[in-house]
């Protein structure tokens, strides 16, 4: 069972703790069971106008669920005030001084990703490899590489492939439109702006990631020419 650990060491001494277990062939994160859950964990409380759920068969929102234990940690924090995180994987561990919302919005990424939302599946294996506060560009060459990969097995499978990033553009725009559900559920549970903050830098790189792809790409393809130019020989 993958394990990864976030400790944040906050501005007044304390520290906060998670240890997120993901389960070893869905890379889902393994959730406590809530006896009585609050309110804005509720799937129809601000459900998102894309959610393929019905409270039916899911009551909870699978991402307001993961996020339960997370948000109440952080109300008395200020976004921009900084701190120390600390994540640990079974690969390597990585530290940084950052501020609030950048260190939640890369955990809230990762747990975000392995909830079981119907519209973050796509990021599972990113989060399953997680490269905690990963920049622009790493996350772009992640994403398309993890796009490409699926294709390929699509392929592998007789299935119809795209050839463009057209279908990766729209994962992006569900994920907009779960960034954006998810910060009104925290604002109407009248939770401080360290997490929404964190949902908003999320959103943010929702939005940039489909606009920069083509230019980033170029970049990346640039350090693919020496191979390309020698493969192109053979």
């Amino acid at each position: 069972m993958p394990n990864i650990r976030y400790r944040f060491e906050l501005p007044d001494g304390d520290a906060a703790t998670f240890d997120l277990a993901l389960d070893d062939n869905s890379a889902e994160l393994r959730r406590r069971r809530l006896d009585e859950p609050p309110k804005w964990t509720q799937l129809s409380f601000h459900q998102c106008d894309n959610c393929p759920l019905s409270e039916a068969d899911d009551p909870l929102c699978p991402v307001a669920h993961s996020l339960v234990d997370v948000v109440p940690k952080f109300e008395h924090l200020v976004s921009y005030q900084q701190l120390k995180v600390v994540v640990e994987t079974e690969e390597r561990t990585v530290s940084a001084n950052v501020d609030v919302q950048a260190a939640l919005s890369s955990m809230m990424g990762l747990i975000m990703a392995t909830s079981g939302c119907p519209h973050t599946t796509f990021f599972r294996p990113l989060a399953r490899f997680h490269l905690p506060l990963a920049s622009e560009l790493e996350t772009i060459h992640r994403v398309a590489s993890n796009w490409l990969l699926v294709q390929h097995h699509r392929r592998l499978q007789g299935h119809g492939v795209e050839e463009s990033f057209d279908g990766l553009l729209k994962v992006y725009q569900e994920l907009q439109v779960v960034n954006a559900a998810m910060t009104r559920r925290l604002r109407a549970a009248g939770r401080t702006d360290s997490t929404l903050n964190a949902v908003v830098l999320l959103d943010l790189f929702a939005m940039i990631v489909p606009a920069a792809i083509e230019d980033s790409l170029a970049d990346i393809v640039a350090l693919l020419e020496p191979y390309l130019a020698e493969s192109a020989g053979k």
